[in-house]
């Protein structure tokens, strides 16, 4: 049998973490993220890691032609 959420509770957790992201610093926000990329990538095989990392630079080379700073 599921249970419904209590929607008043569901409003104020959403509140929380709007909350907690304006207290915090940029460098602060970042490193929250990198820890949380580095947990998911652990969890990953050495080729979907590998795959995701093409991936990433293909799209930063894509960026860079857009914004007219081409080597």
């Amino acid at each position: 049998m599921a249970t419904k959420k209590n929607p008043n509770a569901v409003a104020l957790g959403k509140l929380g973490g709007v909350a907690r992201a304006s207290s915090l610093t940029q460098a602060e926000r970042s490193a929250i993220a990198k820890k949380g990329a580095a947990a998911r990538n652990a969890k990953l095989p050495a080729a979907q890691r590998s795959q995701i990392a093409k991936l990433a630079v293909k799209a930063r080379e894509q960026k860079r032609k857009l914004s007219g700073k081409e080597n």
